[in-house]
C-alpha cells in the first residue's frame, strides 16, 4: 500500500488529498461523539482505517527519506504542512471526544452495575432463613479494571 506518485510535487499532492480526506473523516467522527452518535462515526471505519494506514506508511516513509518530497514547489510542502497541522488538530479534537465519551459509557455502566446491585436480594445463606451479609454483586457485574 504506497501512494503512486510520479514526482516530488505528485507525491506532495497526493498527500495533501490524502490527508485532507483523512481529516475530513476524522471531523466528522469527532462531530458525531461530541453529538453522542457513536452509530455514525462507525458508518466510514473501514474508510478511516485503510486511510490511516496508508497515511502512516506514507508519512514514516517521508521522513526516512525527506528527498521524495524535496523537489516539490515550496508552496506546495507549506500547503502539505497546514493540511498536517489542521489534520493534528482534528486528532486532538476526536481524542478530547472519546475520552469523553468513555467517561460517559464509563458511568452508565457503573450506574447499572450499581443498580442490579441494589435490585438482586441475597438468597438465604447456609441455614433456614439466612441472608448474605454484605455480598457485593459488581464483581460478576463490574470489571472494575476494563
Amino acid at each position: 500500500m504506497a501512494l503512486d506518485a510520479h514526482d516530488a510535487a505528485d507525491r506532495v499532492g497526493q498527500l495533501i488529498i490524502l490527508t485532507e480526506r483523512l481529516t475530513g473523516l476524522i471531523a466528522d467522527q469527532a462531530l458525531a461523539f461530541e453529538q453522542r452518535r457513536p452509530q455514525a462515526a462507525a458508518a466510514q471505519l473501514e474508510e478511516t482505517s485503510r486511510l490511516a494506514n496508508l497515511y502512516r506508511h506514507e508519512s514514516s516513509r517521508v521522513r526516512s527519506q525527506p528527498g521524495l518530497i524535496a523537489g516539490a514547489p515550496m508552496d506546495q510542502r507549506l500547503a502539505l504542512m497546514r493540511a498536517t497541522e489542521a489534520f493534528d488538530s482534528v486528532l486532538a479534537r476526536q481524542g478530547r471526544a472519546l475520552e469523553a465519551a468513555r467517561t460517559v459509557t464509563e458511568g452508565l455502566v457503573k450506574a447499572i452495575a450499581d443498580e442490579v446491585v441494589a435490585q438482586r436480594s441475597a438468597g438465604p445463606g447456609y441455614g433456614p432463613g439466612a441472608t448474605a451479609v454484605g455480598a457485593d454483586a459488581r464483581a460478576i457485574t463490574l470489571n472494575r479494571s476494563a
